[in-house]
């Protein structure tokens, strides 16, 4: 069955994009985000891309939208980009009817009665306790909206935190990518101990720092591990036992990622 969608304007697909056209533009507002995915869904300004409508609603929804959740639970209920599910759906309508859709819960009434909602795992609920899969998920979510290599992140928050969101180092620095209180402040995150809003606090100051260095790696891990004032004052990477060995490590894991993910197009290539 067809559902016809609803709640958009034409007037939304006037807008130019504004995901992270500028390192001004660092936090991710939800209805921009929303406004963003059906662009996307419907072909408004942009080619048709039902993989990055679902990534953006799925932003959305992580961020509290109730919306982005009925949206998600439409593309699964018409098979919009993936394999209608009706399971699937039932479990997005509900997220959507608890957070006050009441058109959500009567399409639950009407339209799937007998299904049993399930969870998404291509788009895992926040919790506080997240674990290292769904950590995985929410980076490869989010980095695209931030200009970010997904590998490039799992490294550093293998080096900053080792995954553990509630990891605090001596310098008081806190949870996956290790943001301090100053820097979750200046990067707009409101609870640095939830590990959603830390990554996306982390990657933001990341996004901002290969901004400020022109895409140079290394300076700009330097400047995340060290701080910008201290790559200033020695005119690159400083001459800290830790900084280097931190940019070195961050570096190997990246490329050996890299490496993986080449070898592996090779053997696709090669059936």
């Amino acid at each position: 069955m067809f559902l016809q969608q609803r709640r958009f304007s034409p007037a939304l697909f006037l807008l130019l994009p504004a995901m992270l056209s500028s390192a001004a533009a660092l936090a991710l507002e939800t209805v921009t985000v929303r406004e963003e995915a059906e662009r996307y869904q419907y072909g408004m300004g942009v080619d048709r891309d039902y993989a990055s409508a679902y990534r953006l609603y799925c932003i959305a929804t992580l961020q509290g939208d109730g919306e982005s959740a009925y949206d998600l639970g439409w593309m699964y209920l018409n098979g919009r980009g993936m394999a209608s599910d009706d399971a699937r759906a039932a479990g997005w309508f509900r997220l959507a009817a608890e957070r006050g859709d009441s058109h959500s819960q009567k399409i639950l009434d009407d339209l799937l009665p007998s299904a049993t909602p399930v969870d998404d795992p291509g788009c895992p609920l926040r919790n506080r306790r997240p674990d290292r899969a769904t950590i995985e998920t929410w980076v490869r979510i989010l980095a695209p909206s931030y200009e970010l290599d997904a590998n490039l992140l799992l490294a550093v928050i293998e080096v900053e935190s080792r995954f553990n969101p509630h990891a605090r180092s001596s310098k008081n620095a806190r949870g996956l990518m290790q943001l301090l209180p100053a820097t979750a402040r200046r990067f707009e995150v409101e609870d640095i101990w939830d590990p959603f809003e830390n990554l996306m606090g982390g990657m933001a100051y990341l996004h901002w720092l290969l901004d400020h260095y022109e895409g140079d790696l290394n300076l700009s891990l330097a400047a995340y591990n060290a701080g910008e004032h201290v790559v200033q004052r020695y005119g690159g990477i400083p001459p800290y036992t830790e900084t280097r060995y931190y940019v070195k490590s961050i570096n190997r894991i990246y490329n050996q990622a890299l490496q993986s993910r080449t070898e592996s197009s090779d053997d696709v290539g090669r059936l």
